[in-house]
C-alpha cells in the first residue's frame, strides 16, 4: 500500500520519516526502531503516538514509500 510519508533529511541528506498518512489519519513517528538497507529499497521500523510498530519501504529508484506490516501496540 502507498503512503505519503514526512521525512527530516540529515545533515548527510538521507532521509528519515516522521509523521505519515494513512487515509485521512498522521501518525507521529515517536523512535525509529531499526532501518536497514537493500540495493534500491530502505526499510525502517517505527513505533508510532499510538504504541503500533510499522515497517515502512522506501524505493528509492521510482521515489516512493509503502506499508509493509503493521503490529497494533
Amino acid at each position: 500500500m502507498q503512503i505519503d510519508v514526512v521525512c527530516y533529511a540529515g545533515y548527510r541528506g538521507e532521509e528519515t520519516p516522521r509523521r505519515f498518512r494513512l487515509g485521512d489519519r498522521y501518525r507521529d513517528v515517536t523512535e525509529v526502531l531499526d532501518r536497514w538497507l537493500a540495493p534500491d529499497h530502505r526499510y525502517f521500523k517505527l513505533k508510532t503516538d499510538d504504541s503500533g510498530v510499522w515497517i515502512l519501504r522506501h524505493d528509492t529508484i521510482r521515489e516512493f514509500w509503502e506499508l509493509v506490516s503493521y503490529r497494533q501496540g
